[in-house]
């Protein structure tokens, strides 16, 4: 290539960049969509119901509650979204749900009248400045009747009530002024309707900042573990009157994008740049491109020649130890992740960063905490254990 293709090509690169970045970096999508890894996704909600409810069946359902089959004491109804409005016969089909003994959780800020007309509630009609303010939120904890505070930097998504019923209205949690945000109500038959007014809080940045997880398992704590089915909502989420900020078409994002003067210059500008790249050097010929050869893992290669000084000496103890604390200054500087307690949840925050399954994880974490404890290790247990390393370090 030319100095001058490989220019353009740089200030190409550059334009695509500031593009794509537009902010501070942080991706401030509002899309509470389980699939979601990013901050204001629910990926990690949804995929710990699991850990919640061990005993349930974990089903989505993207259709309207009015096809629901009524599962009889035995489901939970779990809606998550930016809004949630159902019509009369839906509203309807979700309090026979509950009014048969199951259990309906919903978490938005906007929530349609009738559904709080039938709980004699109001909600304030005024909403935060997102992205200039940050979320605090306490909820009651069962076991020792205190409520407990969370707190977090990002967007504050909450809202909160002005008006309930108190001879019927049970206050679970509170906002940062100390309104009410999270209620429940009791059927006879056992079947509950809890209304939760801080979808923010369900966030993937809210439950992965500092020790706020303990939130989300306070918050689902009213639904009872013996529950045979968890049943995750995707219909309010993809009929949020226009506000779901997730799955708008490729189109309506671009022309908000062109909107603004900047972008919409530097956006034409590097289609220009594009064209007059491909019409100059579209045909020159290429040169044939040598293969590089793929850099070794170095740092595996150095744990691997210190694993064979040790094992001619069959300190295999020591070695184990050595392995130990190679693997765990990988994941410090990796993942940017503290290891001075190697408990279920770090566990659930390497599996969720990695991408390495969870239970493979914590047989690793095991592993690690068995070669601490043993006085001798043989043979066959080091390999095992240098293997389980190994595979993480090149899977994860």
């Amino acid at each position: 290539m030319t100095e001058k293709f490989i220019y353009r090509l740089i200030v190409f690169s550059l334009l695509m960049v500031a593009l794509t970045s537009c902010g501070n970096g942080l991706n401030k999508r509002l899309t509470l969509w389980r699939n979601d890894k990013i901050p204001y996704g629910t990926y990690y909600a949804y995929n710990n119901l699991q850990y919640l409810f061990t005993k349930a069946d974990i089903e989505t359902n993207d259709q309207s509650p009015k096809t629901f089959y009524e599962h009889e004491n035995s489901s939970a109804y779990i809606i998550i979204g930016h809004s949630v409005r159902p019509d009369e016969n839906e509203l309807k089909a979700i309090l026979n749900h509950a009014i048969a003994g199951n259990h309906v959780f919903i978490s938005a800020m906007d929530i349609s009248e009738n559904l709080l007309d039938s709980f004699k509630l109001k909600v304030s009609e005024s909403y935060p400045d997102y992205f200039h303010d940050s979320l605090t939120v306490s909820v009651l904890d069962p076991v020792s009747d205190d409520s407990l505070k969370f707190t977090y930097p990002g967007a504050r998504l909450d809202n909160y009530f002005t008006q309930m019923d108190s001879s019927v209205t049970n206050i679970l949690g509170r906002s940062k002024n100390g309104y009410a945000n999270f209620v429940k109500f009791t059927y006879q038959g056992g079947g509950t309707v809890m209304i939760h007014l801080a979808p923010g809080a369900l966030t993937n940045f809210f439950l992965l900042h500092k020790q706020n997880k303990k939130y989300y398992d306070l918050v689902l704590s009213p639904i009872p573990d013996t529950v045979e089915n968890v049943i995750w909502d995707d219909y309010y989420r993809h009929h949020m009157d226009g506000n779901d900020y997730g799955s708008k078409s490729a189109f309506s994002k671009l022309a908000t994008f062109l909107e603004n003067d900047v972008l919409r210059w530097a956006f034409w500008l590097t289609i220009i740049l594009f064209s007059i790249i491909y019409l100059f050097e579209s045909k020159r010929k290429q040169r044939i491109i040598p293969s590089i050869k793929k850099l070794n893992n170095t740092s595996l290669d150095f744990v691997k020649t210190i694993g064979r000084l040790y094992y001619q000496r069959k300190d295999n103890k020591n070695l184990a130890s050595k392995i130990s604390t190679h693997f765990l200054g990988y994941v410090r500087t990796t993942y940017n992740m503290s290891t001075s307690q190697l408990d279920e949840d770090f566990a659930n925050r390497l599996a969720f960063k990695s991408g390495y399954p969870v239970t493979l994880v914590k047989e690793v974490i095991g592993a690690i905490g068995k070669m601490e404890e043993s006085y001798v290790v043989t043979d066959e247990e080091l390999l095992v254990f240098s293997d389980k390393i190994d595979t993480f370090i090149n899977k994860a």
